[in-house]
């Protein structure tokens, strides 16, 4: 078992993700370039020698293949954390259907965290979990792309069996800091609930602007955002000069000084190193205050908080 389990998981620093695992098309589609599988296995080779063995997973990550590739890599002591992604109107037993699937997936007995990845059919979707909960499979219950008030609906349905609400997980980054403003930060903070952060650097547009990246789906759309960010990431190689740490790595530790676990997609073993240099850095007040009134002064917007609400049914 891995450490991690052993010294809490509220204790996280950042979290592997696995979004942009995937097969060849995915890889250059959305990625803009393609990854074989074994330099990703160097990747979880990497994280798992580091102590970061938390990987975030979902169906549909890597149009499907993030679980299936992470199954024949061995992931017996590793953390996982995976999701049900509830599309359609809720029908009994969808979500031990797609768990099973998930188990088969890892070949598995059990997760670590199980997330409810959309706020729809909250209370029959939950419900579920709670029982594959007190059958032993999940170990940790969580919530993805919930408000304040659906995160409050979530913690009372658990409350009442008697299970704490683990994490909750939504985007969020130095340019997206609405789930701060709003209060859920805070909420999260006063409960000891966990917070992840997905998207932190914003779909690569908090990396370093001057390297050369391969043309994407993702970063066509969004790099004419770049020249408006020019100030900030200015700010950011300035600060990351006096911790020795890069543009993207600056986006990742203020995330984790401010004690919000920051998730980031490692496909490659230099990726994880980056990540775990980055989160232990610790920014200091003076330059988290910086960062965010620069980020507000230039009010750009890439993804948005809520990205997914159009998928979100009206109750």
């Amino acid at each position: 078992m891995s450490k991690i389990e052993n010294n809490n998981l509220n204790q996280l620093k950042c979290v592997v993700g696995t979004n942009s695992w995937g097969g060849s098309l995915y890889g250059k589609l959305l990625r803009g370039e393609s990854v074989d599988e074994s330099v990703i296995k160097e990747a979880f080779d990497s994280a798992r020698a580091k102590d970061l063995a938390v990987f975030d997973l979902a169906q549909d990550y890597g149009f499907g293949q993030a679980q299936k590739m992470i199954g024949r890599f061995g992931c017996g002591d590793v953390l996982i954390s995976s999701k049900f992604t509830p599309t359609a109107r809720y029908k009994a037993g969808q979500v031990k259907k797609s768990f099973e699937k998930d188990l088969a997936d890892f070949g598995r007995s059990y997760v670590d965290i199980y997330w409810l990845h959309l706020p729809n059919d909250i209370c029959e979707n939950l419900s579920e979990i709670i029982d594959l909960y007190h059958d032993g499979k999940i170990r940790h219950i969580g919530v993805s792309n919930f408000t304040l008030d659906e995160c409050r609906l979530a913690k009372s349905i658990l409350d009442a069996s008697g299970i704490p609400l683990y994490g909750v997980q939504n985007h969020y980054s130095l340019l997206c800091r609405d789930w701060e403003r709003n209060g859920l930060v805070d909420w999260c903070r006063a409960n000891g609930i966990s917070f992840w952060a997905w998207a932190v650097l914003e779909e690569g547009m908090l990396t370093n602007p001057k390297s050369k990246s391969k043309k994407s789906v993702m970063k066509l759309i969004f790099n004419r955002k770049k020249k408006k960010l020019k100030p900030l990431y200015e700010l950011m190689e300035s600060v990351g000069n006096q911790h020795n740490i890069s543009i993207p790595q600056v986006a990742m530790s203020f995330c984790s000084s401010k004690g919000i676990v920051p998730i980031c997609g490692c496909r490659k073993a230099y990726q994880v190193e980056q990540l775990y240099n980055a989160v232990n850095v610790k920014l200091s007040d003076a330059e988290i205050k910086m960062l965010e009134a620069e980020a507000d002064r230039l009010n750009v917007t890439i993804l948005g908080a809520d990205v997914f609400r159009f998928a979100v049914r009206k109750r």
